[in-house]
């Protein structure tokens, strides 16, 4: 299915082959990883297509590791003297051309990878199930041994030991106490004891994928915020539901957010959307697109999706693979509790969690 897309985009752009470095579509086109430093945008390889299979070009630092390590025996490795070209440069002198590229490349066009990343493939999904599953167990782990004690700082280390340990890198780690949780919606960890209650946010990577979740953890939870979340359950849940009829229907993102901002309305909420925004597809990027009013934005199955609406104090986040069938909640593990939500305006009904209530913990 892969071929099948760049074959096209080739046809429909008179080039010849295509490049990528940056990680995610690295990932997406090699099932490998080009990454040493996280702190870049572009790795150490980029993989080009050109009709025939893949090419890899890189470095002689990286080259046989690559080879060894992150990539199948059929694609091809091209070394550069580490010394003497960079990245594009070798890129340069063995695509077949004209060409583009998703990085800078004197002379290339340029282009955008997401729409040629969704739909999801059958790999895709599997290795998104994957994914999921390990993510919501390091979550959930440490989130069942915080104390109210602890410090926002420390519960983010936590999550990144036990991320670490399941081979997950994590992007973004969100943790807001009862303080900080109610005054901000991207509570950015510090060093404030959690308090009364704590929200805790991840992005979670591995293999380009990327799944998100947020988990609740009550410990003496203010009144309001059984009723907030709910609210929040319910938005996402309607967000589910009309992505669903948005992809049947070959309607956009921006269809979808109109259904969002009329839920908020309908639960009591009027005017939250506009706090923080409410998410979109996901899949080998963090999101895909985030939904906007009007955003053309293509909804499509099977395919990721990371809802993540917010009610002041609240969140209800978690990645749902969408197909023409249903749904299938990818960072659910069955240890935590959860709840049957109705869409707003929907015939659809999906399992949401909720918060952890430790207010009985000794």
């Amino acid at each position: 299915m892969r071929e099948d897309r760049l074959d096209a985009y080739l046809a429909e752009n008179d080039l010849e082959s295509v490049w990528f470095a940056r990680p995610n579509s690295f990932a997406w086109l090699t099932g490998g990883d080009n990454v040493v430093d996280r702190a870049g945008d572009v790795g150490v390889a980029a993989a080009g297509y050109d009709g025939d299979g893949v090419t890899v070009v890189t470095n002689d630092i990286e080259g046989q590791r690559l080879a060894d390590e992150e990539l199948d025996e059929g694609v091809a490795v091209v070394e550069t003297d580490w010394h003497a070209e960079s990245l594009a440069d070798g890129v340069t002198e063995h695509a077949p051309e004209p060409a583009a590229a998703d990085f800078d490349v004197p002379g290339f066009e340029s282009v955008d990878a997401s729409p040629l990343r969704h739909p999801l493939t059958d790999d895709d999904v599997e290795r998104y199930r994957r994914l999921g599953q390990k993510a919501a167990a390091a979550v959930e782990a440490v989130c069942k041994e915080i104390e109210p004690g602890d410090t926002e700082h420390e519960v983010a280390s936590a999550l990144r030991v036990a991320l670490s340990a399941r081979d997950v890198e994590a992007p973004v780690i969100l943790v807001g106490g009862a303080e900080r949780a109610q005054r901000y919606r991207h509570y950015t960890p510090k060093k404030e004891e959690l308090g009364d209650y704590a929200l805790v946010s991840v992005t979670a990577e591995s293999g380009g994928l990327h799944a998100s979740l947020t988990r609740t953890v009550g410990f003496d939870p203010p009144a309001w915020l059984a009723d907030r979340h709910e609210a929040a359950m319910r938005v996402g849940t309607t967000a589910l539901a009309a992505t669903r009829t948005a992809a049947a229907n070959g309607d956009d993102a921006g269809a979808v957010f109109e259904e969002i901002r009329n839920a908020y309305a309908a639960v009591g909420h009027e005017g939250e959307w506009e706090r923080h925004h409410q998410g979109g597809a996901a899949g080998f990027a963090g999101r895909e697109w985030v939904a906007t009013p009007g955003h053309d934005g293509p909804v499509t199955t099977p395919m990721g999706y990371a809802w993540n609406p917010t009610v002041r104090g609240a969140k209800s986040e978690d990645t749902v693979l969408v197909t023409d069938d249903g749904f299938a909640v990818l960072t659910r593990t069955g240890r935590w509790p959860t709840e049957t939500v109705d869409a707003v305006g929907y015939d659809a009904r999906i399992d949401r969690h909720l918060p952890l209530d430790r207010s009985s913990d000794d």
